[in-house]
């Protein structure tokens, strides 16, 4: 069982070490810092959401796709299973991603894109959960959980921003010398 995420780790390293680490290390220390820690970030969420992946693909269409709920907290107006805890992980579980995705970003709008790119990466989540392995399920909920983590991070990044602009200005620094 350990193997398969492995298996999906390894793919994750071969990735960041051969497509991503060199162009970032060329666009400075800071750059590399904010995007390896994004790249950590997404490989704990995907170990979380989806793995084991590839050894799950060859499986994926032998068990019935169940789609998602779209009644928005139902589990919580039911009281079904362990809702407030499922509600609270969503939430913890995008907060870095507001806070991290708005520094790997140099352009304008960027609550906006943080908002977009949130609501993306778990509809993706959502809809492959069920496909990638038949005992999960998608819910709306999870999707609006998430989101409403991802602006709260990037709340906490507007709150330290000064600090962490501060902090790559001195790697910057460091780098040019």
């Amino acid at each position: 069982m350990k193997i398969k995420y492995l298996i999906d780790f390894s793919a994750l390293v071969l990735i960041y070490m051969f497509v991503f680490f060199h162009r970032w290390k060329k666009q400075g220390k800071d750059r590399l810092l904010v995007n390896t820690l994004m790249y950590l970030y997404l490989s704990c969420v995907l170990f979380v959401t989806l793995m084991p992946v590839i050894t799950s693909l060859p499986f994926v269409f032998n068990h019935s796709y169940t789609f998602m709920n779209l009644v928005p907290f139902i589990d919580v107006t039911m009281g079904r299973g362990d809702f407030v805890r499922q509600v609270v992980l969503n939430i913890v579980m995008t907060c870095p991603f507001g806070f991290l995705f708005p520094l790997t970003w140099n352009g304008t709008k960027k609550f906006a894109r943080t908002v977009i790119s949130c609501f993306l990466m778990s509809l993706g989540i959502e809809v492959l959960q069920p496909l990638i392995n038949g005992t999960r399920s998608s819910d709306i909920t999870d999707i609006i959980t998430n989101v409403a983590g991802g602006m709260i991070g990037y709340g906490i990044y507007v709150m330290f921003r000064p600090v962490t602009f501060r902090m790559l200005d001195y790697l910057k620094m460091k780098n040019e010398k």
